[in-house]
């Protein structure tokens, strides 16, 4: 088991994307403490990791603010000792419109989201890595030198994170603290059925591949366990390209 005693610690585990790395890092043995706004979603997932043998714990928790996240991260490292991963999945609130047609606010929204989320959960991960000389933080969604028209702030905001992924890099490197990325250019299990254009994207999103398929929920959490796991111990300060060739490196 890739990540068999290590403590994770999950941020928007409601979502499709956390939900799949969170029964990733379960299934390869961590014990996974699941992060949301929403109690159903983190509970029915809890549920679902319990019944194939796995351990987790639900708590709802804003990602956005920092005294709730440093007392969840705190309570988490005073009962099980440590803090090994820290994984930040949360969605940004993004409005896709061209940047004549939105405003001020829509355009920020995802800019100020992630980089304070992942600011904030990194942080509070970090304290508690740091005395140990070891631990990893991965970052979702970077994004390569392409962009599209018409996606507001959110493209914007990716390769911001980038910049901040960079900094904590450079300053946790020395420290034993790995800082990586996953990008994937869009995952199309991710969309929920309904979605306005869903169809559309989906054929968008695999045309723009080298193989002809994007990745799926469940490449994503075994490319995550994979980067998390000591396997990965010599990757840092780096994004590691799960878009099947749409995002060229």
């Amino acid at each position: 088991m890739l990540l068999k005693d290590k403590v994770a610690v999950m941020y928007g585990a409601g979502g499709s994307i956390g939900g799949a790395a969170a029964r990733a890092f379960a299934r390869e043995g961590a014990r996974v403490f699941l992060a949301g706004r929403t109690t159903a979603s983190l509970d029915k997932l809890a549920e679902g990791i319990r019944a194939v043998g796995g351990t987790a714990e639900t708590a709802v928790v804003d990602a956005r603010e920092e005294a709730a996240i440093d007392a969840f991260v705190d309570d988490i490292a005073a009962r099980t000792g440590r803090i090994d991963i820290s994984f930040n999945a949360i969605g940004y609130g993004d409005v896709q419109k061209p940047l004549m047609e939105i405003s001020e606010a829509d355009f920020l929204q995802p800019i100020v989201t992630a980089l304070r989320s992942q600011f904030l959960t990194t942080r509070a991960a970090a304290r508690h890595m740091i005395p140990r000389g070891t631990g990893v933080i991965l970052v979702f969604g970077g994004g390569g030198p392409q962009t599209l028209p018409g996606l507001g702030g959110f493209k914007i905001a990716l390769d911001a994170l980038e910049g901040l992924r960079r900094q904590w890099a450079i300053e946790l490197g020395p420290q034993g603290v790995r800082v990586v990325t996953l990008k994937s250019g869009g995952v199309p299990e991710s969309l929920p059925d309904g979605f306005p254009g869903r169809a559309a994207i989906v054929d968008s999103l695999v045309e723009a591949t080298q193989l002809g398929r994007a990745a799926t929920l469940e490449d994503v959490g075994d490319v995550a366990a994979f980067v998390a796991s000591d396997w990965a111990r010599t990757l840092t300060a780096t994004d590691v390209n799960i878009s099947c060739g749409a995002i060229m490196d």
